[in-house]
């Protein structure tokens, strides 16, 4: 059995590495060859190579799409071994030796999962300390230039930060203006400002926005510090010895990169920050980042039930045509896959639970999956 496994498991990452290196070449080529004239520009200001830049860009973007594809790219793995079996009149051998479906799925079923969990410490290990990357397009190489803003609000102080566009290479905000709520109002509603450094937390000071060249309110910098419940929220200089004339700070826990990214930082942020936003008092991220927390959690178990709705119609259909059964597994996961879109997409409107909405997709198809599963014991 371990000759036979050793043989299968080849099999399986001699098709996955290729199917991955095939997609992901296909997507490199498209790609750069519509934003070769970026590359090209890039390269000449920096005098550097632009294979070299164009390897770079596109190392940092196969994370993202190992991170994309992966479970997908398991399942196809499996089922092209099986067919790869049934093909060469193998598996009929293996069958005539008395080995059941079930033990030569055995390795299939491992290295599938395998993957599954590589996939997961590459999203919750490697991808959140490279997303100012990931984010990065063929425009902004560099990631100097100016993107626009989502305003977002700080939900602890009900300030709304704004501001015309942000660098997120220098975390700044340039021509802030900050709405401030009635109860910080006194002096004026906005504060707006030259350029906002957003600046981490530290042992004499918060995390927040270090204004400069403050233009609004005109009365504001020579007040003491506008504060909510006792703490300060705008920090003024007559409080603070660290802030030069004509400068302040406004005190806010709000993450820099959902300013930049909106809605898609999440993407990039491992599951341990998510809980972390999800949990601090400044900001509000709504139904779907929750709906995200419980689907990464599931993704595992997610993965199987693909894998277990393939492979036993791969083993059931292995005398038959190989392209035709193949079709079906495709058809049956694609169908499992869309329900769970479609019930993360509910999920995120608040038409669901979020942890209902990460699970039904396997609730319903458990049944289904046990049922094909006991075909591979006969």
């Amino acid at each position: 059995m371990f000759i036979l496994y050793r043989y299968m498991l080849r099999q399986f990452v001699q098709i996955f590495i290729i199917c991955f290196l095939s997609l992901t070449g296909l997507y490199v080529v498209i790609d750069a060859f519509g934003h070769l004239d970026h590359f090209s520009s890039f390269a000449e200001g920096e005098g550097r190579s632009v294979w070299a830049i164009v390897a770079r860009y596109y190392a940092y973007q196969s994370l993202g799409f190992f991170d994309r594809t992966s479970s997908v790219l398991a399942m196809i793995s499996a089922m092209f071994t099986v067919a790869w079996l049934a093909r060469h009149q193998e598996l009929t051998a293996i069958m005539a030796a008395g080995i059941s479906k079930v033990r030569v799925a055995r390795p299939l079923i491992g290295a599938a999962l395998a993957i599954s969990f590589l996939g997961v410490a590459n999203r919750e290990l490697v991808v959140p300390q490279v997303r100012d990357e990931l984010n990065r397009d063929t425009r902004d190489l560099a990631g100097e230039n100016a993107r626009e803003l989502e305003a977002r609000f700080d939900t602890k102080s009900d300030v709304l930060i704004g501001g015309d566009r942000v660098v997120v290479g220098t975390r700044r905000i340039l021509r802030p203006a900050f709405v401030l709520p009635p109860a910080l109002s006194r002096y004026g509603q906005q504060l707006t400002a030259v350029e906002a450094q957003y600046a981490d937390a530290r042992p004499d000071r918060p995390a927040g926005f270090h204004l400069m060249g403050v233009t609004a309110p005109e009365t504001l910098l020579g007040q003491p510090s506008l504060r909510l419940d006792d703490e300060a929220v705008v920090v003024t200089p007559s409080d603070a010895h660290w802030l030069p004339p004509h400068e302040g700070f406004v005190v806010s826990e709000n993450p820099f990169e959902g300013l930049a990214t909106g809605s898609t930082w999440r993407n990039f942020a491992s599951t341990k920050e998510l809980v972390a936003e999800l949990n601090r008092p400044s900001t509000d991220l709504g139904a779907d980042v929750r709906v995200a927390v419980h689907a990464r959690l599931v993704q595992p178990l997610f993965d199987g039930m693909l894998l277990m709705l393939g492979l036993p119609l791969m083993f059931s259909r292995s005398s038959r045509n190989v392209f035709l059964s193949i079709g079906i597994c495709l058809v049956v996961a694609t169908s499992f896959s869309l329900l769970g879109l479609a019930c993360q997409a509910l999920g995120g409107t608040g038409l669901l639970e979020p942890a209902l909405a990460a699970w039904l997709p396997l609730l319903a198809f458990v049944p289904l999956a046990a049922a094909m599963y006991d075909t591979l014991k006969t």
